[in-house]
């Protein structure tokens, strides 16, 4: 691979925009995909691959540079070296790489593979808390959660099948996999920008993951049905229900923002959902005017996100342990608050995206001591290890 200098300029703003502004990765991405309107398909998969990857290894190349984690340009330089050597990239003749120490990279790299919260990139505070509630298994699934996430794209059934959409897909020389455990989800074999093929103008997919394709089919939903989504944000589960239900019945998709409202309503109008309202959260009467009214209750609830760290890597830096103790607080209080809503009989979905227990059986596990008019029917925990997706958890209560 030969190193172009206006790609590895945006590549150092980018980078200088997240560890020193606070700059979302995925902001700094986009942005820095706009600077060039020349460039081509491998130029931009450059950008937007090479700024995700040290983000992930922040700590990793932080430590084998030596940088200390001051983040000047001249710090950034040395960053982006150690990246480049790592991947065996040849150096060009440029004065940021002049004597750099291509040897001892390597040799400093092997050194740090024993120690695993540099060795995997992590804050101290993030291992400990893996290895308090996951013991041996934490190993795995931080690893396995390093590796780059797959594009998986779940076909609308409003609108398509799945082959239908494969053969769409193929038309744009877009190549997919199928696999059977996600009767919806098709993978690409490479990653592509799907968003400009007509597929996706005419509403045939939306992107989402395949552990969280498994959510909305883990309520039980039938058309005809009176469904709450209390956590809908921008509604990809929301869509999901829709499709699941034929279109038939009512989904109450439920958020405390209304700029996530908007764009499910946007999302919607695409993927011909049209048995979906979307209701603000302004206070408790919102809540309490819906109780015991639903069939299926959904509670996508705010969560650590450690599941999905595969497709969020700047998480792991801006995540802080007291966030997790006041999150648990809030899952506690939505579980108690939305449960409300199931009629006698219906059922609910308590989901989240972490691989913690704390956040997921324990939650559940206090929620049913408390409430003996509800049981749990199943539970599923989807290790990103085992999967090779995000991890999540969602659990099938019913109320008696």
């Amino acid at each position: 691979m030969r190193l172009h200098r206006n790609l590895v300029f945006t590549v150092i703003d980018s980078l200088n925009s997240i560890f020193n502004e606070g700059i979302y990765a995925d902001k700094a991405v986009e942005a820095a995909l706009k600077r060039d309107a020349r460039w081509g398909a491998r130029d931009r998969k450059f950008v937007a691959e090479t700024i995700y990857e040290i983000v992930r290894w922040k700590r990793l190349y932080t430590e084998i540079a030596e940088t200390k984690e001051h983040y000047s340009r001249e710090n950034l330089w040395k960053i982006f070296t150690v990246w480049a050597v790592l991947r065996g990239i040849k150096l060009p003749d440029w004065k940021y790489f002049e004597n750099a120490p291509e040897r001892r990279i390597k040799g400093r790299f092997d050194q740090v593979q024993a120690i695993r919260k540099i060795k995997e990139s992590i804050p101290d505070w993030l291992d400990a808390v893996g290895v308090e509630e996951l013991g041996v298994k934490w190993d795995k699934e931080i690893t396995a959660l390093n590796i780059q996430a797959p594009v998986v794209l779940r076909a609308n059934t409003l609108r398509t099948t799945r082959l239908g959409l494969e053969k769409s897909l193929n038309e744009n020389e877009i190549e997919t996999i199928v696999d059977e455990k996600y009767p919806d989800a098709l993978i690409l074999k490479e990653r592509k920008n799907v968003f400009r093929t007509d597929a996706f103008k005419s509403g045939l997919f939306e992107v989402q993951d395949a552990s969280s394709q498994l959510v909305a089919s883990f309520l039980d939903v039938k058309p005809g049905m009176r469904v709450v989504d209390t956590c809908a944000g921008a509604g990809g589960k929301t869509l999901h229900l829709a499709a699941l239900m034929e279109n038939k019945g009512q989904i109450i998709a439920m958020d405390i923002y209304a700029g996530k409202l908007k764009e499910l309503k946007r999302r919607a109008k695409r993927a011909g959902a049209h048995n979906i309202t979307p209701r603000l959260i302004e206070s408790t009467k919102t809540i309490k005017k819906l109780k015991e009214s639903a069939d299926r209750v959904l509670i996508d609830a705010p969560c650590s996100g450690l599941g999905v760290l595969k497709r969020n890597p700047d998480a792991k830096w801006k995540l802080q342990p007291e966030f997790i103790d006041n999150i648990r607080k809030t899952q506690e209080e939505i579980l108690e608050s939305y449960s409300r809503l199931v009629k006698r009989g219906g059922k609910m979905v308590y989901a989240t995206c972490s691989i913690l227990p704390s956040e997921n059986e324990q939650q559940v596990e206090k929620f049913l001591e408390n409430n003996s008019d509800f049981k749990l029917v199943k539970e599923n925990k989807v290790s990103p290890s085992e999967s090779g997706f995000d991890g999540f958890y969602m659990a099938l209560l019913e109320k008696s």
